[in-house]
């Protein structure tokens, strides 16, 4: 530009009347839903100011643009919800449809689905961290699949001692069950989880909660492992029982009465 010269907006106006519009916008911006009313003269920003009462299919896009651009991390996952996610995730690894494939990708792109109904109410960010992310993961579950989730993979597990203990599905190619040896005595194999199909992978553990074998063979752990970990750790605890042959003891969480 070589020549110019300066106008006052009332001038602008009516020189340029036809290109002047008025649009409603509703996006995501700054970590937020920002809604306003804004006038331009071609791509000139005449006014702008606060959108009131926004389009709800406005703001509902811009939610979405908010969690395709940020991530799930917007919203509140608990622990609850990471958990479930990850017993989804078995389910589908091992079954395929109709379980669901609740993988970061596929929830970011069916977020419609699952999130319907919080996002035809929410307004902005502090909305979507106030969902109840357990809740509307629940609504991918088909019919009557939804009923058979405890049953393929099961939140805990009872061990021999009688003790109910969560099982880890962050690899859903080798759920994992923490256990304290003495805890398992008297089990044969490793229980199995996805309808039979899948062994749980068991980290036992000394009985100061230190990890001495993985395994999913746990016969061979009885009769190699045990013997090793035995002649090692019963010296150092011991109040703890040490049998000769853990495949008939009785697994216990107590200790041996203290010697009088």
């Amino acid at each position: 530009m070589r020549l110019a010269a300066a106008i006052d907006e009332a001038t602008a106006r009516e020189a340029g009347a036809p290109l002047i519009a008025a649009s409603e916008e509703v996006t995501w911006s700054d970590g937020d839903v920002v809604a306003r009313r804004v006038e331009r003269l071609g791509a000139v920003v005449l006014t702008e100011g606060t959108l009131a009462d926004p389009p709800r299919a406005l703001v509902t896009e811009a939610l979405l643009a908010g969690l395709r651009g940020e991530g799930l991390d917007l919203l509140s996952w608990s622990r609850e919800a990471r958990e479930l996610q990850q017993r989804l995730a078995f389910c589908y690894r091992v079954f395929s449809a109709p379980w669901p494939d609740v993988g970061d990708d596929a929830l970011l792109a069916g977020a419609v689905g699952w999130l319907g109904p919080e996002l035809a109410k929410a307004a902005g960010r502090d909305d979507l961290r106030r969902i109840d992310v357990v809740a509307a993961l629940r609504r991918l579950l088909p019919w009557p699949h939804a009923g058979r989730l405890d049953e393929i993979a099961p939140p805990r597990l009872r061990v021999p001692s009688g003790s109910w203990l969560r099982v880890d599905y962050t690899d859903p190619d080798a759920p994992l069950l923490a256990v304290k040896v003495q805890e398992a005595f008297g089990w044969q194999d490793a229980p199995f989880v996805g309808d039979g199909r899948v062994p749980v992978v068991l980290h036992l553990l000394s009985p100061a909660g230190r990890p001495v074998a993985v395994t999913r063979d746990l016969k061979s752990f009885w009769r190699t492992g045990y013997p090793r970990v035995r002649a090692e750790l019963r010296g150092r605890y011991p109040r703890h029982p040490w049998p000769e042959d853990p495949t008939v003891a009785l697994a216990t969480r107590k200790l041996n009465p203290r010697r009088g």
